[in-house]
C-alpha cells in the first residue's frame, strides 16, 4: 500500500475537519485522570502515539520502507520531527499548568503566525478573503474565552506561555510541509510530503525520550493508561497522519484556519464529557468561527470553479 494519491481539494478540506474532531478530545480526557501528573502524562501519550504509529506506517510502508524513509528523509524529515516534538510536548504540558480554555485561545494563534511565516519563507501572497477569514476567526475565539482567561496565578501564565510553543511549531510545521509539498518529484524518488509522515513518528519517539526521565517515577494507573492509550492512537497517531496528508492539497493558512475547529470542537466534548455547558460568548465566538471557515472554503470553491 503507497498511499500515495494526492487528495482532491473537497477531500482534504474533509481529511482535516475529521483530524481536529479527533484532536478536539485531549482536554476532556486529561481531566478525567486519576493520578499521571504532567510530564508522566506527555510521556505516555508520546509513547503510545510512537507505538500506533510504527504499527500504522509499516502497514503503509512495509517495514523496509518504513525504515528507508526514516533513514534517507534528509534535514526537512528532523525539522518536521521537532516540530511534531515541540506540539506533543508543548501541548500536555501546557494542560496540566493551566485551563484547557487558557490552551486553546493561545494554539488559536497558529493561522496568523502561520500566514506570516508562509508570506516570508514562501512568499505566498495572501487573498484578502484569508485574512478576513482570520480575523473574523481570531475575534471569534477571543469573544469565546476572553472571559474565562485567568490571571493573577503564576502557574497560569507559565502555562500560557508553555503553550505557546505550539502554535509556534505548528506554523513552522506547515510552511515547511507546504515547501515539501512544492518540489518537483522526480524518477523513483519518494514523493517528499509522504516522508513528512515518517516526521510525524519520529516526534512522537523524540517526545517520549525527552520526557521519560522527567516523568519517573511513573505512577499511571490503569485507568489512566487506557485514557493516555486512547489519546496516542485516535487523538495523535491517526489525526495527524491524516493532517499531513491533507497539508499535500491545503496551503499552509488554509490547513491552520481549519484547525482552529478543533476549539470549536473541544468545547462540545468538554460539554458532552464534562458537563461543561458552553456559555453566550462560547456559543457566539463559536458561531463566528464556523462562519468565517465556511465562508472562505464557499469563496475557494467558487473560484476553483471559475476557473475550470
Amino acid at each position: 500500500m503507497t498511499g500515495q494519491r494526492v487528495p482532491s481539494h473537497g477531500q482534504a478540506v474533509a481529511v482535516m475537519v475529521a483530524a481536529t474532531l479527533l484532536w478536539s478530545i485531549a482536554g476532556v480526557v486529561t481531566r478525567h485522570l486519576e493520578s499521571a501528573r504532567s510530564f508522566e502524562v506527555t510521556f505516555w501519550r508520546s509513547a503510545f502515539n510512537a507505538l500506533a504509529l510504527v504499527l500504522l506506517l509499516s502497514w503503509i510502508r512495509g517495514p523496509r520502507g518504513l525504515w528507508r524513509s526514516l533513514s534517507t528523509g534528509g534535514r526537512a524529515l528532523w525539522l518536521s520531527a521537532a516540530c511534531w516534538c515541540v506540539m506533543y510536548t508543548a501541548f500536555m504540558l501546557a494542560l496540566t499548568l493551566t485551563t484547557v480554555a487558557n490552551v486553546l485561545i493561545t494554539m488559536a494563534l497558529a493561522p496568523l503566525f502561520t500566514a506570516l511565516a508562509a508570506r516570508v519563507a514562501l512568499g505566498h501572497r495572501l487573498k484578502p478573503r484569508t485574512w478576513l477569514a482570520i480575523a473574523v476567526a481570531g475575534l471569534g475565539i477571543a469573544w469565546m474565552y476572553g472571559t474565562e482567561l485567568s490571571g493573577g496565578e503564576p502557574r497560569h501564565l507559565w502555562g500560557t506561555l508553555v503553550a505557546l510553543g505550539v502554535p509556534l511549531a505548528a506554523a513552522t510545521n506547515w510552511t515547511l510541509l507546504q515547501h515539501q509539498a512544492g518540489r518537483p518529484h522526480g524518477g523513483a524518488q519518494a514523493q517528499p510530503a509522504a516522508d513528512m509522515l515518517c516526521a510525524v513518528l519520529l516526534g512522537a519517539l523524540l517526545s517520549a525520550l525527552l520526557t521519560l526521565p522527567l516523568a519517573m517515577p511513573l505512577q499511571a494507573s490503569v485507568h489512566d493508561l487506557s485514557l493516555l492509550a486512547t489519546l496516542g492512537v485516535f487523538q495523535l497517531a491517526i489525526p495527524c497522519l491524516m493532517a499531513v496528508t491533507a497539508a499535500r492539497t491545503l496551503k499552509a493558512p488554509e490547513a491552520a484556519l481549519l484547525s482552529l475547529l478543533e476549539v470549536v470542537f473541544g468545547v462540545g466534548w468538554a460539554w458532552l464529557g464534562a458537563g461543561e455547558a458552553p456559555s453566550q460568548a462560547v456559543l457566539g465566538g463559536g458561531a463566528l468561527v464556523l462562519a468565517a471557515l465556511a465562508a472562505n472554503e464557499v469563496a475557494a470553491l467558487r473560484e476553483r470553479s471559475a476557473i475550470r
